[in-house]
């Protein structure tokens, strides 16, 4: 099919379109996020409508996705590997659902954790020894040096004896393991609640920012969302191409 003149579009009418470079634009040709491009007799690279529609559906994609997922499926399309791209795609939203799930799963940990409140005795003041903390939380020592070998705990040392020293907010650490634990929660998760509450410092703060974060994630899978409307679009606009008279320059 020839190209009409008031079809063309030069390289830099292109990237000026959304604000890159020209040599971003020769980039995206290479890696496939914009389909392969025509020459002229004297070699000149001829970009088309189709060629702008297409950078717009890959920046409304990378918005949602990232550049690497969108040039994954830009190429796939343009390759003419539909199911490459859907599985490119899906794993974008898959990435999402898993973030969410985590998500909901420290926040109910965490409201384990506050409807419990294990906030028994404080440490001793030099600090407590590995038998008591068992004997505060309700476990074996074993276990105890078990939730330190996965880094859960991070007890001190004492000069001279090398005996573990519990401070109160490692004894604090333990009684969350614990009570995590026996709600079956996987050491992943335990791992996360105590990241946040060495960070954070309470419960209820860390709470309300994973409340925070979860909004952030309904954005994100928004764009997503709108991103792969574009792609739906670009997809339909390929199987039925208008034809190159009733293009607008």
């Amino acid at each position: 099919m020839d190209v009409g003149s008031n079809n063309r579009l030069r390289a830099v009418d292109l990237a000026a379109t959304v604000g890159i470079s020209v040599q971003q634009v020769r980039n995206y040709v290479e890696q496939g996020v914009l389909p392969p491009v025509r020459r002229t007799a004297s070699g000149y690279r001829i970009f088309t409508t189709e060629h702008s529609r297409a950078l717009t559906v890959a920046r409304r994609l990378a918005e949602g996705h990232g550049w690497g997922r969108t040039r994954e499926i830009m190429a796939a399309v343009h390759r003419g590997d539909l199911p490459a791209a859907l599985a490119a795609l899906d794993g974008g939203h898959a990435e999402l659902d898993r973030e969410r799930a985590d998500i909901r799963r420290v926040l109910g940990a965490f409201e384990t954790v506050l409807a419990a409140a294990p906030a028994a005795r404080p440490a001793p003041r030099r600090g407590a020894r590995i038998g008591e903390v068992a004997a505060v939380v309700g476990v074996r020592t074993s276990q105890l040096r078990l939730w330190e070998a996965r880094e859960l705990l991070r007890p001190t040392r004492a000069p001279g004896t090398n005996y573990r020293v519990y401070d109160e907010a490692e004894l604090r650490a333990a009684q969350v393991v614990a009570l995590l634990r026996r709600g079956a929660y996987p050491f992943e998760i335990i791992e996360a609640v105590l990241g946040e509450l060495r960070t954070t410092g309470s419960a209820q703060r860390v709470r309300a920012e994973l409340a925070r974060r979860e909004q952030d994630l309904h954005a994100r899978s928004l764009r997503r969302l709108r991103g792969s409307a574009a792609l739906h679009d670009y997809l339909h606009e390929r199987a039925h191409p208008v034809p190159p008279g009733d293009l607008v320059d």
